[in-house]
């Protein structure tokens, strides 16, 4: 028996690390029975009940905002690949990358069009601090703006074409229940309509990430302090908070088939609309964690962040990588 336990217990650490351990989570992408992620810098895909994840991309540099096309093939995201951040597709099964944009400057996936192009915001044809839309043609291998001011992210009623986006990018600052001149409102762009028409305006916080469902359009926002799900109708009407999370934001919404996956913190999150309910996803990653890794710092002053001298001038406060030094 002695001799058992002890071959258990030798045992434990292989079948811990086939299982995997819990990761930071962030920009889910759901369609059907899978979701997409990015951890690690790299794409990974799950199962909508969580469990092992499955590594799609190895890059050192950073893979983001996944975004699956309507037939659950395509994967669309943003890379680094070669240099700055660009948007590229490939099968969601992993495979090669296509690179579709050639900006030379960040240009992030929103997400697709009823016509299966890629939808982007990017910054190139705009000064800063504007983005605008643009989609792209993967048959024609071709971009086009979208005649939207200052338009950040955007999803489609496939039924009409109306075009539902936030109107300003994400202002910079992590202030809760910001009420700053840039924050972030939704206003819809019917295709007939000469004028994009404002949604949140009354609302002096921030409103975003819109998505299209069953007649209604799904966003986040801070009405009630925190950052949670709510709805409304195509006029901006009949408002409804889904989701009651409290002190802890949650972010990235990507709605597919009456589901919405999300963000918060580092776990990613299921809404059912038709059930009205909400789970944590607990997902595991099997990986070496190379962030994770003991490292030798030889220039610690690069990363210095504030410093104060003491009133007698005899010892001085240092902040670096989040640690606080006193000299001497």
């Amino acid at each position: 028996m002695t001799r058992f336990l002890l071959m258990c217990a030798l045992l434990l650490p292989v079948f811990a690390g086939a299982q995997g351990v819990e990761g930071y989570y962030r920009y889910p992408a759901i369609h059907d029975n899978f979701i997409l992620f990015t951890a690690e810098g790299d794409l990974w895909k799950v199962g909508d009940e969580g469990g092992l994840a499955q590594r799609l991309t190895t890059h050192p540099g950073k893979e983001t905002n996944a975004a699956i096309s309507q037939d659950g093939k395509w994967v669309a995201y943003s890379a680094e690949y070669e240099g700055p951040t660009e948007v590229y597709v490939m099968p969601v099964a992993g495979g090669i990358p296509i690179r579709c944009t050639f900006e030379g400057e960040t240009a992030i996936v929103v997400g697709w069009t009823p016509q299966s192009q890629v939808l982007y915001t990017t910054q190139k044809y705009s000064g800063l601090p504007n983005w605008v839309l643009a989609t792209y043609d993967l048959e024609k291998k071709k971009s086009e703006l979208l005649p939207l001011y200052q338009a950040n992210d955007g999803n489609y009623n496939p039924q009409d074409n109306t075009l539902f986006f936030t109107r300003l990018p994400f202002q910079g600052s992590r202030t809760k229940r910001y009420v700053g001149g840039t924050a972030q409102n939704i206003w819809k762009f019917p295709p007939a309509g000469p004028e994009a028409l404002s949604l949140t305006a009354d609302y002096s916080g921030t409103s975003k990430n819109p998505m299209y469902w069953d007649g209604r359009v799904y966003y986040i926002s801070d009405q009630d302090g925190t950052m949670n799900l709510w709805s409304m109708n195509t006029s901006g009407a009949d408002r409804m908070q889904h989701t009651f999370h409290s002190g802890m934001d949650i972010a990235n919404p990507c709605l597919q088939n009456g589901r919405i996956v999300y963000q918060q913190v580092a776990d990613i999150f299921i809404y059912d609309i038709a059930s009205a309910t909400d789970k944590k996803l607990r997902i595991t990653l099997v990986s070496d964690f190379d962030q994770k890794r003991e490292k030798w710092v030889q220039s610690p002053m690069d990363y210095l962040s504030s410093a104060s001298i003491s009133p007698d001038g005899d010892r001085a406060v240092l902040i670096s990588r989040g640690q606080v030094f006193i000299f001497p």
